[in-house]
């Protein structure tokens, strides 16, 4: 935190010590205001920034609830898709082997489909913070999501024939192109009796609730929070710290002179410990209102937002050691950086 927030605390070091050095040192002690016009602007900056943060949290949150759907309903269509491809009633009988490459394809093409989508939700934003903030540029440095280290097109190959690469490729929104080649697949199979007709109703019912999943992710990917409230509490907050000094300083030079009377070396440079005490509260507020703006964008791959990347990877290791692949053909979860999943 006091790395991060090192630009602003210096500011405000800079800001109380010019404010001290005006009053103080030139006698300027006309610079001041009243305590109560600015005790109601911190009360309306503190709601819009409490409001903010909970706006913040409950998009967070929901976010982490669609990937815990994702979660299971990519766990149901692995189960579906092994128990329901088979034999029993199909005009055309495959082999065992063939029954498995059936299973397999249809298994990682949802891998791609998940890798699609997390590299949806971590394409950068013109609202979002990563890109706007000298101090979160930093830390995409040193945490960077894996989805900036590779592309989509290689991530890819691993799991679709040449024919859907090209297919998908050639689609704007990548991840509904494979939930479309995923139906067209699973008819037919229907078709050819692989896939009996109320399987195909439950399979086809998955990828519904996958193509719901999708949306509401993307609901909160594209939709940012409102711009007018965001944009304004920003500048509410500024308009309160500025001004605080203008306050605190005046408070502290008046207690300064009754401390001078006992005690002169004290109260002659009591004001200047106006200067932490305005960094504290300025601190606070310009702190709380900046993880508000951070975390209103889950998706983006700062330290704090949903792990959408080693959620993927675990799904994708369950379906392939479900599939009875080795630990040599299954990639490794993403590293854990710093104490932070990516």
């Amino acid at each position: 935190m006091a790395r991060w927030t090192r630009f602003s605390t210096l500011l405000f070091f800079i800001i109380s010590a010019s404010v001290v050095g005006l009053y103080h040192v030139l006698d300027l002690h006309w610079l001041k205001i009243p305590w109560t016009p600015l005790a109601l602007i911190g009360t309306a900056v503190a709601f819009v920034i409490g409001f903010q943060n909970n706006s913040a949290y409950g998009r967070i949150w929901e976010a982490r609830k669609i990937w815990g759907g994702i979660v299971n309903t990519s766990r149901t269509f692995g189960m579906f898709v092994q128990d329901m491809v088979t034999n029993e009633h199909a005009s055309e009988k495959l082999s065992d082997k063939e029954l498995h490459g059936e299973v397999k394809t249809l298994t990682y093409r949802h891998i791609a489909w998940m890798t699609a989508l997390r590299h949806a939700m971590r394409a950068p934003r013109t609202w979002e913070t990563v890109l706007n903030e000298k101090t979160n540029q930093e830390w995409t440095k040193i945490l960077q999501p894996p989805e900036r280290k590779s592309t989509l097109e290689d991530d890819l190959k691993p799991y679709l024939s040449e024919e859907d690469m090209k297919y998908v490729l050639s689609k704007g929104n990548k991840q509904t192109a494979l939930l479309y080649l995923q139906s067209h697949h699973l008819r037919r199979l229907k078709e050819k009796g692989t896939i009996w007709e109320f399987s195909f109703l439950e399979l086809e019912g998955v990828l519904e609730e996958l193509f719901t999943l999708q949306g509401k992710s993307e609901r909160i990917k594209n939709f940012p929070y409102p711009r007018h409230f965001a944009s304004l509490n920003h500048y509410f907050m500024w308009v309160f710290v500025l001004l605080l000094p203008l306050a605190i300083v005046p408070q502290f030079a008046e207690i300064g002179s009754e401390i001078a009377e006992k005690m002169p070396m004290i109260g002659k440079y009591f004001i200047w410990l106006s200067i932490p005490f305005y960094i504290i509260v300025a601190w606070v507020f310009h702190t709380m209102e900046r993880i508000g703006r951070t975390g209103e964008n889950p998706f983006e791959g700062s330290a704090n937002d949903v792990p959408i990347s080693t959620i993927a990877r675990g799904i994708e290791i369950d379906l392939r050691q479900n599939l009875g692949e080795t630990d040599e053909e299954i990639p490794d979860q993403f590293p854990v950086i710093y104490d932070t999943q990516m």
